[in-house]
């Protein structure tokens, strides 16, 4: 089931998060967060916009949010989205729902573009987000440094 998420959802959103900051290049991000610090981000996000949960038997399986690309006035009609699944939980389907839900979340407002920031390699993501129309616009080389390597980014952009 995808729902909205709530502020309760924040333990499990942050577990499921600091998997990705503890072992992998995905996030950019070197410091766990704590149940309290992810509520204050839902909370942030979700005063604007959409930030929904795949939910299976009281488990949160993943989660997708769209958050403001840049700060600046004019960036106002793009949105970078995101995705996160539980560990274990990857090649079901849940991603691709997911972000099947949150597109078409945004589709009806006024959002005109629609980006992934992408860590690079990643195979999974890449095809994640070209499955649903996104194009490759940018490659930024060594932009990221963890676990003592430099790390590309890559940008894809759907226009909504």
């Amino acid at each position: 089931m995808i729902r909205n998420a709530v502020l309760s959802d924040a333990p499990q959103i942050a577990a499921i998060y600091n998997h990705y900051v503890a072992h992998t290049i995905v996030t950019f991000e070197e410091e766990a967060l704590n149940a309290t610090e992810m509520s204050d981000r839902i909370a942030a996000i979700t005063k604007k916009y959409p930030w929904i949960v795949y939910e299976s038997a009281g488990q949160i399986m993943g989660y997708a949010y769209a958050a403001d690309w840049k700060v600046r006035r004019s960036y106002r009609f793009s949105l970078e989205g995101t995705v996160y699944l539980k560990k274990g939980a990857e090649r079901q389907g849940i991603g691709s729902a997911l972000y099947g839900a949150l597109i078409d979340l945004l589709k009806p407002t006024n959002i005109h573009a629609l980006i992934g920031g992408i860590s690079l390699p990643n195979e999974a993501s890449i095809a994640l987000h070209e499955k649903f129309g996104f194009k490759k616009v940018a490659h930024f080389p060594e932009v990221g440094y963890k676990f003592e390597k430099w790390i590309d980014v890559g940008y894809w952009q759907l226009m909504l």
